[in-house]
């Protein structure tokens, strides 16, 4: 019995002890994971219906917000869920918010922004050449107050996001175990959530949109890794998909396309090139960039390996 109650103490998301097999604190920072990202959804779920409430209508009897005020209130929330994130990465962890990855400059948020937009630009352009993705011009009648209000919205959705995996997870595995260890965790629980989304997608589509939430996965965590902090990561998953489904009003990952957009670009057919439903985050193209942008980092971080031996060694 004392042994069962100490394995259940050692993998407790609810306290910060590390001094464990490796098997089981990977096995306590999934729980960890699992635990601030549910607690932190039901805040948020019921800081929404509590809204609708509060200004009158009843959710239970289908009585909602227009589209528009449900997405603000949907994504705003998020700025909840990581103040959420926050709160019991503190009272359980025992860490400071400099220890979840908010370490460094924070301008380098902008390198993150610049980053992601020529990553889009790379991936789109070439399936626009194709003919899979069509450019129709410009929307007439653009809401501009919403367009500028999703700019904040999407700054939260991309932070909250990587406050839990490239930071709660990251922060708490790579002390711990080994850098590929620390990446295919943190891949492993940013993808799943994503999986849902993909239901009615042809497999092939399935499995390319698996094998790019994996890469950009990797690209977020070798970025925050080399810059010793998560703002340029957060910089470059909220440009991302802001560009995605506000700029060019493309799925976002199996989601329809924005309530607003501001160039008119739609799918030609269902394939591989322009990845369906599912997006241009299906696509191949997206899949051959990403590899090339994660071999090229790769390449890069050794020969910066090899450089720092040099110079111990002389």
């Amino acid at each position: 019995m004392g042994k069962i109650k100490e394995f259940i103490k050692n993998i407790s998301p609810f306290n910060n002890r590390s001094e464990m097999p490796k098997i089981l604190y990977i096995v306590k920072v999934i729980l960890i994971f699992c635990v601030f990202k549910f607690t932190g959804e039901l805040v948020c779920e019921g800081l929404a219906i509590g809204i609708h409430f509060a200004c009158g209508k009843n959710p239970l009897k289908g009585e909602m917000f227009d589209t528009n005020t449900i997405t603000l209130i949907t994504y705003l929330g998020y700025s909840l869920m990581i103040a959420v994130i926050i709160v019991l990465w503190k009272l359980f962890q025992k860490k400071t918010v400099a220890e979840l990855g908010f370490t460094g400059n924070a301008l380098t948020y902008l390198l993150g922004l610049a980053a992601g937009t020529v990553l889009i630009a790379a991936c789109v352009i070439p399936v626009m050449l194709t003919g899979a993705l069509q450019f129709n011009g410009v929307f007439e009648n653009i809401d501009k107050a919403m367009v500028l209000l999703m700019i904040p919205c999407f700054v939260l959705q991309g932070a909250m996001e990587e406050v839990l995996c490239r930071g709660v997870v990251q922060q708490l595995l790579i002390k711990k175990t080994t850098v590929p260890v620390t990446f295919a965790v943190s891949a492993a629980l940013f993808t799943i959530p994503h999986i849902d989304n993909m239901a009615g997608t042809e497999p092939a589509i399935t499995v390319t949109a698996v094998i790019n939430l994996i890469l950009i996965s990797i690209v977020f965590s070798f970025l925050t890794l080399r810059l010793k902090s998560i703002w340029a990561a957060c910089g470059l998953h909220s440009v991302w998909n802001y560009i995605l489904s506000v700029v060019l009003g493309l799925n976002l990952s199996g989601n329809e396309g924005s309530v607003v957009a501001v160039f008119d670009v739609r799918t030609s057919g269902n394939s591989i090139l322009n990845g369906g439903i599912y997006g241009i985050e299906g696509s191949v193209v997206t899949a051959a960039v990403l590899a090339l942008v994660l071999a090229g980092t790769v390449l890069f971080s050794l020969k910066d390996r090899l450089n720092a031996n040099e110079k111990e060694l002389h």
